[in-house]
């Protein structure tokens, strides 16, 4: 319901305001403006952020990623969060965090032509900013009841799977996709970002079964995730030897992640902030070690100079990944806290517990998963 309403929602607001918002040029560098307010002065037009293929496609394709940044944030919280106050959350962080990140990163905003950081397909936009939002939002909600006092497996391992193998396809798109072209970046960004899931998994694997002596298949599809998360800023900046190190260390360092939560004490229900925000950090920083202007020349001018990373002698590139990274989690984080306090304070966030023991399927939407009748 959170996935799908966000859809709807998020589709409507980037229309009416959030294109505009975040892709509007002008002299702006931390707001796009108002001039494409309902697509206005957009169809018939050229995008300067994309100005090899349609405009409308253009539109279209930025709203996939508003749409998914946004349910990405309800996985962290899952059965704790009112709906009608998550209705109002995802409006108001679409308009007031989302889309200015974006106009920072992508549509000509300070990160992009003050400081020169890389960010090919959403590391810091989607990745970092949705999953700071989600810890920020699991920790104001507080834990579930039954949280801590036993195993809360998948429900159903097989749809588990299966979603998992929808997204790493599915992740073909937003990363080739975001060359704007059927090019030879298209195909870098593509070969890296099949290659990457694969080496996180197989590190995943690895360091769960030193670690608890069985792999799993939950552990393959969190793996070929964390891999994903952390191409996603640099699948199209580096080569596919760099995307195996990136996915290998990306699929051990985010196992750890998820496997510390308990000691941290938070209650992140579908492992958000251990994969998506540590592999979208990780990813952000070796984009800085590992970008080459040898097989993208484009990073030279988005780098604001540099023509690679660390490897290739520019430690500068290091700081300016650095610099967009904490400019994101500080953003995010203290608007996301904000915006929670206003909405708490209106109609209030939390379901009572009961709600939460009837479950949130019967409370908030008077359904259940599985209606199965009992033979008499």
């Amino acid at each position: 319901m959170h996935s799908f309403f966000c859809a709807g929602l998020i589709s409507v607001v980037w229309v009416l305001v959030g294109y505009s918002f975040a892709f509007e040029p002008g002299e702006n560098s931390l707001f796009g403006g108002f001039d494409y307010v309902g697509l206005s002065e957009v169809l018939g037009s050229q995008s300067e952020a994309a100005p090899t293929i349609p405009h409308a496609l253009f539109v279209a394709f930025q709203g996939t990623f508003a749409i998914i940044t946004l349910a990405l944030i309800s996985g962290a919280f899952a059965e704790r969060m009112r709906f009608q106050a998550l209705v109002i959350f995802i409006f108001f962080w679409s308009i007031l965090i989302y889309a200015p990140l974006v106009h920072w990163v992508w549509g000509g905003g300070w990160i992009a032509t003050k400081i020169g950081a890389l960010d090919f397909a959403g590391g810091t936009v989607m990745h970092i900013a949705s999953d700071i939002a989600a810890l920020i939002t699991a920790e104001y909600l507080g834990k579930r009841i039954d949280y801590g006092h036993g195993p809360m497996p998948p429900h159903n391992l097989p749809l588990t799977v299966t979603g998992a193998g929808l997204l790493w396809v599915g992740w073909f798109g937003f990363n080739a996709g975001s060359a704007f072209g059927a090019n030879e970046v298209a195909a870098l960004a593509l070969l890296n970002t099949n290659t990457v899931g694969a080496a996180g998994a197989l590190a995943w694997l690895l360091v769960e079964q030193q670690h608890s002596g069985k792999p799993t298949v939950l552990s393959v599809a969190s793996s070929a995730v964390a891999g994903l998360v952390c191409i996603t800023p640099a699948a199209g900046f580096l080569t596919p030897l760099a995307s195996i190190l990136i996915g290998l260390a990306g699929g051990a360092l985010c196992y750890t992640a998820v496997s510390c939560k308990s000691r941290f004490g938070f209650d992140d229900a579908l492992d958000v902030v251990g994969i998506h925000l540590i592999g979208g950090i990780l990813g952000a920083l070796a984009t800085s070690v590992f970008a080459t202007a040898s097989v993208n020349p484009a990073v030279s001018d988005l780098a604001l100079g540099p023509d690679g990373g660390l490897l290739y002698g520019h430690p500068v590139l290091v700081w300016q990944q650095f610099l967009a990274v904490i400019a994101t989690i500080v953003f995010s984080g203290v608007g996301t806290l904000l915006i929670l306090v206003g909405v708490n304070t209106v109609i209030g966030v939390s379901v009572d517990e009961d709600q939460e023991i009837s479950g949130l399927d019967l409370s908030q939407h008077r359904e259940r998963a599985y209606s199965i009748s009992q033979a008499p």
